[in-house]
Parts: C-alpha cells; structure tokens; sequence
C-alpha cells in the first residue's frame, strides 16, 4: 500500500452529532480519556466534562455551545467538535458542519434515530459531509443494535454497513465482534481491551454477519463486486478499502457500536475514523468567489491562506475567533484580509483549542482548526485570506429566529450595559436577533426557541452582571397570499421642483406554492427598461417586510410585473423601486390573506399510564397527532404542535406525568394560523 507522507494525510478534522441526550459528550470524554489527552474520565452528571465547561451546560446537562478540542491516535491528529443536540441551538451546529471533513453520529441503541438526529443527519447531508455510525448505550436495558440499524436505514435512508457484532447484550454487553478482522475485541471492568479470537458461540453468526457486510458492498461498490464474483468473498485489505471508499463518497455508513460510559468501544471507533473518514487531502478544494470570479484553493500550505471564521467567543478579556485554515499557512503577527468586510485583520496569537484551554502556536496550516486572538471585527462567516490573494468563502446559513422576547434592564443606569451586552450575544451567535419594536420602543431579542433565549438572557445576568426583566415570548408570524389579484395599476408621480418622480407598474400578485418570494417581467416593447425592471423588484423586496394584517414578514407570493410606462426625464430607479414598493403593497391589502404560525413536531416519551392525559394535553394545544409506538416500556407520541401553544409545556408535562416524560421539537416550517390568533 502506497503511504502518504503528506503532514495533511494524518489529520481528521471531525465532529460528534447526535440527538441530546444520546451520549456524545461522553463519548468525546472517552475520545479525550483514550487517547490520553486527558487523565481522567469527565461525566456529564459530575458536571467535570472537558467540553460542556460553560456554567449552564454544567448546570443543564447538556451541550449547548460547539467545543472544539485536539487529541492524537495511531499517528494522527484529530480536531474535535462536540455539537449541540438540542434544536434551539441547531446554529451550533450548522456553522460547525461548515468546517468539517467529516462526522461520528451517535445514537441511542434504545432509541434508534431521533428527531434531532434525523435533523442533524439532514444538516450534514446538505454540507455533504461523510459518517460513520456509533450506536451507544448498548449495556442500557432494551438496547438493540439491529432495531437502532433498522431505523438508521428507514428514517435517514443511507446504506448502513454494519462492521461489528456486540458480545453479550445490555448489562452483560462486555465487548465486540470486529467483523472486517474477525477478532472479539473484549474490555475489562478496569477499562482494558483484550484482543482474542471469536468465541465458539458466535462464530457462526459472526460469519454470517461478515457474509452480509461482503455483499453489502460489494452491492455498492463495482472493484468489490469483481473481486466477490471472482472469489466468493473479500479480503480484509479490500473490505477496508472499500469501506473508506463508500464513507468517503456517502455511498454507505459504517456502523460500530459500544456503551462509552462503561468505556467500551472507543479504541475501535477511533480505528474507524482513521481508517474512514477523510483528510483534508482527500476532500475537494474548497471553492470561493471574489468580484464574480469563481476561484480553487487547495490544501496545500504552501498556496495563498485562506481561512472560515466559523464562531466568535467574546470573553472579557479578549476576543477568540475560531477558523477552519482551508489552504496556506497563517503566522502569529500575519496581516490578512477580511474579504468580507473588506478591511484588513492582524493575528495576534495563534492558540491549539482545547475546550475551554489553549496551547499556543507559532504556525496554523492548511486542515488546521484554531483560535486566533486580535481580530477587531471579524464575525463568524468572515473570510481571512491573503491581500494580494482576495477570496469570499460561503458562509455557513443562519436560520431565521421563530420566538421572541422583550427584554429591559431593571436598573436605568444599566441600559448601556444591556446594549453592549446584547451586541456580544450575537457576535457569539448569529442565530440570535435584536431589534427595537417600532411600536413600543421595546429592546426585543428573537431566537430559535424558548430554551435559546434563556440560556441567552441567563449569560446576560451570570457573565455581566445584569439584572433584567424579559416578557413573555412571543413566536414569529409570518403572512401569505391565499388569492391573488390582477392588473393592479400603480402610478407614483412626484413633482415637487426640479427633477420629478415617475413611475408606472402595472402587477400581477398570485400565491407561490415553493414558498419565498419570485418576481418575474412580461413586458414587452421596452415599456419598461431592464434596469427599471431591476429596481421594481427591489421595490417588492421592500414591502414584503411587513404585510397588511399585522405588519409580519410576507411569503409564499410571486409577483409578475405585466406592463409600464416611464417619462423621458422624470423616471428613475429611485422612482421605480418606489413603485414597486408601495404598489405591492396596495395588491397585498386587495389580496385575500393568510396568516402563517410556526409549527413544530414534537415527540414525547412517557409512561403508559399516562398516555391518555399527554394526548388529551396535546388536543388542548392545537395539536395534531401524527404516529405513536411503544419502545422498551414507554409510550412515544409524535404531534404536530403550534410553536406558540408550547411555551411552559416542560412544566406541564412534568407535572402530569410525576416527573418521567420528555419531550424533543423539531421545526417543520409554517401553517395557516386560526383567525382569532393574536397578530401583534
């Protein structure tokens, strides 16, 4: 086998996805114990974890801000990001699936694929990122690897190819099968793993398992399918190589297993990404644009630098900015280029992340993931890149928030700290929103979900000081066009000295059932310019910013702009865009309109007795139930629930069920909202 002497090869720059609650702090804490970067294992429940080090997520128990950290196995360097599992903090993860070469998905070997998974999944699908599976908690009672496979491959739709056989099953689980060596790998009660041959009992099943993973791939792969043909089956050099092959592609997702609390099947996952996942070699050069131009950058250090600014910590005693280093090489003291903001930016030091510790560096390279100290203004999405080498990397997305909350300073003295505050917040976190209501003059912070903004106002009041009164949340409407109108003539004429203002458009308003906003022209003869046409549709952009029931954002409408007329010293684009404007908004007070509500799927796991009293709960919050299944002795029920009819459900349900159900949202966009809702 030809070895890769590139320093780039042994780097994994990955990240550990899963459902909250479903292990994947612990199993970075067993990634950190096992690979000895730390001497000592970190529980979530101790609250000593070396990546949940935020006050409330030890508080909380759980992962509510990505930590990166650094550690090495079997030659290789790997960057570590622990994600979030809560949706409210699905930013968290977004901006970190930007940056990574690939990913360990963590599921629970009761619960199988989770809501959150299946929407982590989803995220890492869009940013094509390649995994591998880690079925955990396989010593908890009910765990069942098969069931947790199955639903991998019914609910995200990947072809799992399952690389281990479990040795016992729930508190007996003491080790695994590794079906591509075939050896039994077993762990001691200390910790200790034992390499030995398959024990008698399971040999015939182990054999079988490897039979079904040959065919498997070779199914999926052409060069496997020869040499299965040729020989009836395949070697573990060409099992291994093609199980790379097909991770790296996202053709398959090889599964392992193991139960990282008790410590057992962590050196084989850790096997598995060196052996699967990719390098920043073996992905594609990352790709950018600047003044239109489509450019490549490779990961090669001695090319241009070019970096991703993927988050912001600002502490109180300086600014960290994390950046995923794409190609070249950044020293400490280097003046780069903010291409985004188009100003220049000095690295101050250059610092190795660990969690909340840093080890400072002279050099960071292509496939590095650092922190950098002494960018003034540079926010998460920038892009650091040469002067003479400009270049706009894509920024990660940023959702729209979909809850809101008043908030005020108890104290009037306090109201220039509230602001310095709140600006910090959301240079952290861009998910985050804040905004003066026209109306009231309220200070009004929006964000993912209930959980999002407390999290947000209580670091407000731990790390400032602060003492503030936040409202009640309110969620974000939004309006849409249930009927059109056509042939709405509009005509802005301003004559008022000097050169005047004119303007005719003449629109056609109709619902858009993809959503969003379209704006097309079928003018004809030139009546109205191309350029006019341009500043129309700017116009219409203008008036969907609030819309006539309630002064919510408009969407789901595509407007057509049907004909026109202009003056030959009188129209402009400042009059056109006008135009456009206020006409569109004149349409949408003569279309029929609707108003839209955010809704949520919401999966609530409780006891069987208490059933009835969740799904009468649910009705009373406008809920629609939509499937129910009884897993290891719960009742799991899954509903469609208006965002708005949530707020306090933690509580009630609590209460309801004595403390022992739970409850996960996923957002699964808007619906029309009954006219006796409240629209403002």
């Amino acid at each position: 086998m030809r070895i890769n002497h590139n320093p780039l090869a042994v780097v994994r720059n990955l990240g550990i996805l899963a459902h909250v609650d479903a292990g994947k702090t612990t199993v970075t804490e067993r990634i950190l114990f096992a690979t000895g970067t730390t001497h000592k294992r970190g529980e979530v429940h101790d609250g000593t974890t070396v990546t949940d080090f935020d006050p409330q997520e030890r508080d909380r128990g759980i992962t509510i801000f990505a930590a990166a950290v650094s550690c090495a196995w079997d030659g290789h360097r790997l960057n570590l990001i622990d994600t979030p599992g809560h949706v409210d903090f699905a930013d968290e993860v977004e901006r970190a699936l930007r940056v990574l070469d690939g990913a360990v998905a963590v599921f629970d070997a009761v619960a199988g694929v989770e809501p959150q998974s299946e929407s982590v999944w989803r995220q890492a699908d869009r940013h094509g990122v390649p995994r591998i599976a880690f079925v955990n908690k396989m010593d908890r009672a009910g765990a069942d690897l098969d069931a947790a496979v199955a639903s991998i491959r019914d609910r995200l739709h990947p072809a799992p190819l399952v690389v281990q056989l479990p040795i016992g099953s729930e508190d007996t689980f003491t080790g695994v099968v590794d079906l591509v060596r075939m050896r039994a790998l077993v762990w001691t009660d200390g910790g200790a793993v034992e390499d030995a041959p398959v024990p008698d009992d399971l040999r015939d099943e182990a054999l079988a398992r490897r039979r079904a993973l040959e065919e498997a791939v070779a199914e999926l792969h052409p060069g496997a399918l020869e040499e299965f043909c040729d020989t009836g089956t395949l070697g573990e050099r060409t099992l291994s190589s093609v199980l790379r092959d097909l991770t790296r592609d996202g053709d398959g997702v090889v599964v392992l297993c193991g139960s990282a609390y008790r410590n057992r099947g962590v050196e084989p996952l850790l096997d598995a990404v060196v052996a699967y996942l990719p390098s920043p070699l073996d992905v594609p050069p990352v790709r950018g644009t600047y003044d239109g131009d489509d450019q490549e950058r490779p990961a090669d250090p001695a090319a241009p630098p070019a970096a991703l600014a993927f988050k912001v910590n600002a502490t109180p005693t300086g600014r960290l900015t994390y950046l995923r280093i794409y190609s070249g090489t950044i020293e400490k003291g280097d003046t780069l280029w903010d291409a985004s903001a188009r100003r220049t930016e000095r690295i101050g030091r250059i610092l190795r992340v660990q969690a909340d510790r840093h080890a400072p560096l002279d050099r960071a390279v292509a496939g590095d993931i650092v922190a950098v100290v002494g960018l003034k203004s540079a926010r998460a999405g920038s892009t650091l890149c040469a002067p003479d080498a400009p270049l706009v990397l894509e920024p990660p997305g940023v959702p729209e928030p979909v809850v809101s909350a008043a908030v005020e300073s108890r104290r009037a003295g306090d109201t220039d700290r509230l602001a310095s505050g709140l600006a910090r917040l959301t240079e952290e976190d861009p998910s985050l929103v804040v905004r003066t209501d026209p109306e009231t003059g309220q200070t009004v912070l929006s964000g993912m979900g209930e959980l999002h903004l407390e999290v947000a106002v209580e670091k407000l009041r731990r790390e400032l000081g602060l003492e503030v009164d936040v409202g009640r949340p309110r969620v974000s409407y939004r309006e849409t066009v249930a009927r059109g109108v056509s042939g709405l003539v509009y005509r802005h004429v301003k004559q008022d000295g000097g050169a005047g203002q004119f303007a005719h458009v003449v629109l056609d308003v109709e619902p858009y059932a993809e959503g969003g906003f379209a704006f097309r022209s079928a003018v004809v003869g030139g009546r109205v310019p191309q350029e006019y046409v341009r500043a129309v549709e700017a116009g219409c952009r203008d008036a969907l910013a609030e819309g006539p029931l309630g002064g919510h954002p408009v969407t789901g409408l595509r407007v057509t702009l049907t004909d026109g007329a202009t003056h030959v010293k009188d129209s402009s684009d400042t009059a056109f865009r006008t135009a456009g404007r206020l006409g569109l908004r004149e349409a949408l007070r003569a279309c029929a309109m609707v108003l839209l509500e955010p809704v949520v799927e919401v999966t609530v796991t409780v006891p069987e007795d208490a059933v009835g009293g969740v799904l009468g709960d649910l009705a009373a919050r406008r809920g629609r139930v939509t499937g129910s299944a009884t897993r290891a002795g719960a009742a799991v029920v899954t509903a469609t629930v208006p965002l708005a009819e949530l707020f306090g459900y933690a509580t009630r349900l609590r209460s309801r069920t004595q403390g022992r159900g739970t409850f996960t949202t996923r957002p699964t966009g808007y619906a029309p909202a009954p006219v006796t809702t409240p629209v403002r």
